[in-house]
């Protein structure tokens, strides 16, 4: 064992040094689902910025300092509060925030979002093919791409309902396939991961596996 570590001391503090740089600086998360479309197709891959937020003892979700405050409309990775699964949605309520929803439209302290429809599309789903509103939301003047399946059952009414402190409300973009906040609850700062801030590299993997170069580098908002 000894003669392997001396022969192999450079790869071995390499994979050292790279293990400690996912865990506590940068990473990078695939897409597995779609809960995040149209903003996030299965198959990319994004980059996450762990320093966004906290710093981190590496491997645990002991922070030993604050780098920067969670806004309004990021993306970002974060542990589920239910499971531990890595997850990704997007912040759309901020501690204190009173926040309900009505027939999928957020009501934050007490102002309606604003909507308007971008496009219908037909996408597949578990439940087969069915229309798609790609709309443009708009809360607190920080907008975005969402998806609704009006056809779809889904959870489009809760609340009014308190943020608590140091806590943060999660909804996916594809707002009638995500199971987010509404069902796991609210995500306790200590939690959260790091901000997507990209689309590294893409694939259709459901297809031929072509890359999708179209979506390579593109910033998310």
């Amino acid at each position: 064992m000894k003669a392997f570590v001396r022969a192999n001391k450079g790869f071995l503090m390499f994979m050292f040094l790279f293990g400690v740089f996912r865990t506590a600086v940068a990473d990078w998360n695939p897409i597995p689902s779609a809960s995040m479309r149209p903003n996030l197709l299965e198959g990319d891959v994004v980059f996450v910025n762990r320093l966004a937020y906290n710093v981190k003892v590496p491997l645990t979700d002991l922070v030993i300092a604050r780098t920067g405050e969670p806004r309004r409309g990021d993306v970002v990775t974060f542990s589920s509060p239910a499971d531990g699964t890595r997850l990704i949605k997007r912040i759309l309520a901020l501690p204190g925030d009173r926040v309900e929803m009505r027939n999928e439209r957020l009501v934050i302290n007490g102002v309606v979002s604003d909507y308007a429809l971008e496009e219908v599309v037909q996408e597949a789903t578990s439940a087969g093919r069915m229309d798609a509103l790609r709309m443009i939301e708009d809360v607190d003047g920080r907008r975005h791409r969402i998806q609704v399946l009006p056809q779809r059952v889904a959870m489009r009414d809760f609340g009014p309902v308190t943020v608590p402190q140091d806590a943060y409300l999660m909804l996916g973009d594809n707002r009638d396939d995500s199971a987010d906040s509404r069902v796991i609850g609210f995500v306790p700062r200590h939690l959260l991961i790091g901000r997507a801030e990209r689309i590294l590299v893409s694939a259709d993997y459901q297809g031929n596996w072509m890359p999708r170069t179209e979506r390579f580098g593109q910033s998310l908002r």
